[in-house]
């Protein structure tokens, strides 16, 4: 098969419904690409491996993947 043989992808209504659903939780959590001093993802006690650039933050209002220098306001300092 080749790549011109391939359907074009498209997102699929689940995909808008995820991207709404997570813009509304970025919004809420005030969920920030970029560090807050130094209060990070990968410093945060909600962080599940601090040695992964990209993990699962289990903070009940989160509890989705985030990047090591991403920020939110649930920032925790690791006991």
């Amino acid at each position: 098969m080749t790549p011109d043989s391939l359907p074009k992808p498209e997102p699929k209504a689940i995909d808008e419904q995820k991207m709404i659903e997570l813009k509304h939780l970025t919004q809420d959590a005030v969920l920030k690409g970029k560090p807050y001093g130094d209060e990070r993802c990968n410093n945060c006690l909600y962080y599940a491996d601090p040695s992964d650039s990209i993990q699962y933050c289990w903070h009940p209002k989160l509890r989705i993947l985030v990047g090591e220098q991403w920020w939110c306001q649930w920032w925790e300092p690791i006991e």
